[in-house]
């Protein structure tokens, strides 16, 4: 059984996964990967099922419907905890804004490090010119107000999304305790990794915009990441 394992969650993201998983093994030919389709009216979990054929280091968990970023990362962690092997799981989106070629730095990272992150806010990190004004403002804010709220761990980029994860520590983590469905979801993981005792390190990636498509970001999901840091910081009082 390979070491590694990419989680990967669609939703209406046929025209990018045939290119991504053919990126993904075109470098890594001996990692796994496991798509989480909730549901795609497009058609994606089609596309995966005929690409396993060619592919057979290629998973698919179909779920019934859109249910968030969150619980579809929960549903493949529980199914690869109960089903595989692995030593590291990858976290990794669909739209090809994580780029591959910096996988293999991370997974070199993983070996004594129990999270990596790829992060756009170290040095040598980056986001696409493509973004406006006011998206760079909105994802540099938002970072910056999670570093404030979870000051005592140094970590720079709490929402990016593209991640390496021991499995040994993930199983730590309380996965009934993660409720957000959108983006917190990623900073709330991260928290409670950190929480746990893992050893952190981040490595530069610069992010690309989404390969066509609709972006998933909506006003419930900024909502739910402002939200989000002080219920856990309240959580936690109310536990002592």
């Amino acid at each position: 059984m390979a070491k590694n394992i990419i989680v990967i969650p669609t939703y209406n993201e046929k025209a990018n996964i045939s290119l991504l998983l053919e990126k993904i093994w075109g470098l890594l030919p001996d990692t796994y990967a496991m798509v989480v389709d909730d549901n795609s009216p497009d058609g994606t979990a089609e596309v995966v099922e005929k690409l396993k054929i060619r592919y057979p280091n290629l998973l698919l968990l179909k779920r019934p419907g859109k249910d968030g970023l969150g619980k579809a990362y929960i549903a493949a962690f529980r199914n690869i905890f109960a089903n595989y092997n692995f030593t590291t799981i990858t976290m990794m989106d669909a739209d090809l804004s994580h780029d591959v070629k910096y996988l293999p730095e991370m997974l070199r990272l993983s070996e004594n490090f129990g999270l990596v992150i790829g992060s756009r806010y170290i040095l040598g990190g980056g986001v696409t010119q493509k973004w406006g004004a006011g998206r760079r403002l909105l994802s540099a804010a938002g970072n910056l107000y999670l570093k404030i709220i979870f000051h005592r761990y140094p970590i720079q980029d709490w929402t990016t999304g593209y991640n390496v994860i021991r499995v040994n520590v993930l199983k730590k983590v309380n996965f009934d305790e993660l409720n957000p469905r959108g983006y917190a979801f990623i900073s709330s993981l991260k928290y409670r990794l950190a929480k746990a005792g893992a050893a952190i390190k981040e490595s530069p990636i610069f992010f690309e915009e989404r390969n066509g498509g609709e972006s998933k970001m909506s006003l419930f999901i900024i909502l739910e990441g402002l939200i989000l840091p002080w219920k856990i910081i309240f959580q936690k009082l109310f536990r002592r």
